[in-house]
């Protein structure tokens, strides 16, 4: 059997962290098995669903990494099919019309209510004769559900789970307008997309059995089923936007890497021995259902936040340029020429071992490509204002004036020029930091001169020790 899985996102708003799990779990499990990852936009809320949500989540999961095989499918498109399957069920004696109104179906709970039983349709027109039915009323259909014995899901995470079949009533296949329901639009788009496995978060399970039992009335064969438990913040509660519930765009404003959301959402509610970085090829290999977990998984910023750090560490040097490159131009109001992605290339091996989001990148980046003269931060000036300081830089610079311009030669040439005066590395160190960068923090600074270049440095360092300087 090959496997099919799918994503089936309602277009109601963004593709929260939830859902790209969801989708990432069934991404891995069809790739893993060489099968095939189908995206299908649940669409068939008209008054909620809309084109910007539609956008937003192709955005998250192509920003995710997930590429998904074929065209995506709406589900709103294929209403005509789910209605045919209905009218099918209600001509094979599987299904029938209830012509309840709105008024009958309240009296009806009511009186459940008041005699404290469960709510649930009592399957009134169930075998009643449809000319028994009051003039211009409009029907729904409904699924003639079995009352005896138990129906059970063998489910690949939650194990046997099983429910009575007295407590499930014959659910609403097509409302009176004649658009089908949720229920029957999922189970007859799975079937006809061929889905093999249906892995989805575990809010879904009480559906599972519903969905069981349209699968049995139309003679289909039952994928088989994955309920993943859901994220929750660290607090234990449900996961909210204060925990972090955000859409998949709002972590890529945040600077995270693609790489890194997926080693991350891998690890909520799935593992693999002790393994926490874990790169997407070796997810591939190593993902199986059976290593999800029963209990609810917790979001930690903090923890993300790290690994992401040691995914920047580990990315190409020019694709990380890439990526900061329109902010750093958005944040200089310059456009970066090739001199600036060359510094911004050649530093960034020094930049990217303190930064843990492309936001705390491009911030550190930036003194690279900034026009001269360098505006000083509050700690740089200070550090330009000791007395002898800018007369450091300028014996220094001349010393070195003639050197073979590389961070090896360029430290030990201060280092020698500091101990002939008596001074440590620092006291030439900090201010040649605050005239290069116009800050009190950097990458190691003789670092920050090579790749500045000779000619660069100099002309920054003349900007602070040059004439009409106070």
């Amino acid at each position: 059997m090959s496997v099919v899985t799918r994503f089936a996102p309602s277009p109601t708003g963004f593709l929260h962290i939830g859902g790209a799990r969801t989708a990432l779990f069934n991404w891995l499990f069809a790739r893993h098995h060489g099968g095939q990852f189908l995206l299908r936009i649940e669409d068939t809320d008209r008054a909620r669903s809309t084109q910007q949500a539609v956008d937003a989540i192709f955005d998250g999961i192509k920003w995710l990494g997930l590429d998904w095989d074929g065209e995506a499918v709406f589900q709103f498109a294929r209403m005509d099919r789910h209605a045919e399957v209905a009218r099918q069920l209600v001509a094979e004696g599987k299904a029938y019309y209830c012509y309840c109104s709105p008024e009958d179906l309240e009296k009806i709970r009511e009186q459940q209510r008041a005699e404290g039983k469960p709510m649930r349709y009592p399957g009134v027109w169930r075998d009643r004769d449809p000319s028994e039915a009051p003039a211009g009323a409009k029907p729904v259909v409904r699924l003639k559900a079995p009352q005896d014995g138990e129906t059970v899901i063998s489910d690949l995470v939650q194990g046997d789970v099983r429910v009575a079949n007295a407590q499930l009533d014959d659910m609403v296949l097509l409302r009176a307008d004649g658009t089908p329901t949720y229920m029957l639009s999922v189970v007859v788009d799975d079937h006809d997309m061929g889905i093999t496995h249906v892995i989805r978060g575990d809010d879904h399970l009480t559906n599972a059995f519903r969905q069981y039992q349209l699968y049995k009335a139309c003679g289909w064969d039952v994928p088989t089923f994955a309920h993943i438990p859901l994220i929750h913040g660290p607090d234990g509660a449900k996961l909210s936007k204060r925990h972090g519930a955000l859409g998949a765009e709002a972590y890529r404003d945040m600077g995270f890497l693609p790489e890194a959301m997926r080693n991350y959402l891998l690890r909520l509610g799935w593992g693999h021995g002790d393994d926490e970085i874990i790169s997407t090829e070796q997810a591939i290999a190593w993902f199986e259902l059976n290593g999800v977990g029963r209990s609810p998984s917790r979001f930690d910023m903090t923890k993300l936040t790290n690994l992401n750090g040691h995914y920047i560490r580990q990315a190409d040097n020019a694709r990380l340029v890439e990526l900061i490159l329109p902010q750093i131009e958005a944040k200089t109001g310059v456009t970066v020429d090739a001199e600036g992605k060359r510094r911004l290339t050649d530093g960034m091996g020094g930049m990217k071992e303190r930064a843990k989001s492309l936001v705390e990148l491009t911030e550190s980046a930036l003194f690279y490509v900034r026009p001269r003269p360098l505006a000083l931060d509050e700690k740089a000036a200070k550090a330009l204002d000791d007395s002898d300081a800018r007369a450091l830089l300028k014996e220094y610079v001349q010393s070195v004036s003639g050197a073979e311009w590389t961070k090896q030669v360029l430290e030990e040439a201060a280092r020698v020029f500091a101990e002939g005066r008596g001074q440590k590395l620092g006291k030439v160190a900090q201010p040649l930091r605050a005239a290069l960068t116009g800050s009190s923090v950097s990458p190691p600074i003789f670092e920050v001169m090579e790749v500045l270049g000779r000619a660069e440095a100099l002309a920054r360092i003349e900007d602070v020790t040059g004439e009409g300087q106070p």
